[in-house]
């Protein structure tokens, strides 16, 4: 099994519990934003189902359809200056980039999170270098959904889906990436259980980063 997915010639990475573990950021600006709209406000651990998910639609499950919107700019109040930087690599991430890349492969990173803030985030921790295009939402929410985002993707990088894979932690990269033809390899280090990943259709999982690189390397 190992072997379909170390021949890849094309790796999508997801971001968030995948690249780095943001829970810090992503926590602390929702329980702001509740703070804000006089909403109960779970603690961090306790949000930790709202990493991966699009950013509306897990305010529209915590304050209501209505509220949503506002509780959107209230959040990037604070990411935008704070939140976005309240975050760090997982240990082994940039060899397992690194090594990607030396043997040729491609890699791209495609994140449900807007574009404008993946960028920042990948510059910040100087892991830029190492791809060769990075994907994201608009601010407004397009291409927030994996189907979409990773079809947009492979149309504009021109790859083949059937030499690409996708890499992430959360069942909607499962089904985006099956819902493009994609391979597909779920982390178990992140924010998605192995439960989630297997009603998605995963059958491969990397445990670790250590795992992931073994996998990808082959």
């Amino acid at each position: 099994m190992r072997c379909s997915v170390s021949t890849k010639e094309n790796v999508f990475f997801d971001l968030d519990g995948t690249l780095t573990d943001p829970k810090p950021g992503i926590t602390g600006c929702i329980q702001y934003a509740l703070e804000r709209l006089d909403a109960p406000v779970p603690t961090k651990d306790e949000l930790e189902w709202c990493i991966g998910p699009p950013l509306l639609s897990n305010f529209e499950k915590l304050v209501g359809a209505e509220q949503a919107p506002r509780g959107v700019k209230l959040y990037r109040e604070r990411f935008g200056d704070v939140g976005l930087f309240e975050n760090e690599v997982y240990d082994g991430i940039p060899e397992v980039l690194a090594e990607a890349q030396s043997q040729g492969r491609r890699l791209f990173v495609a994140s449900s999170k807007p574009l404008v803030f993946v960028e920042r985030i990948l510059d910040h921790f100087d892991l830029t270098k190492y791809l060769d295009g990075t994907f994201g939402s608009e601010l407004d929410g397009t291409r927030s959904d994996k189907r979409d985002l990773l079809g947009y993707a492979l149309e504009k990088t021109g790859v083949n889906a059937s030499a690409s894979m996708m890499v992430g932690d959360r069942g909607a990269d499962a089904v985006g990436a099956s819902r493009n033809g994609m391979a597909f390899l779920g982390v178990l280090y992140g924010y998605g259980d192995e439960p989630e990943l297997r009603e998605a259709g995963t059958e491969q999982f990397a445990e670790s980063p250590r795992d992931l690189a073994l996998w990808i390397h082959g």
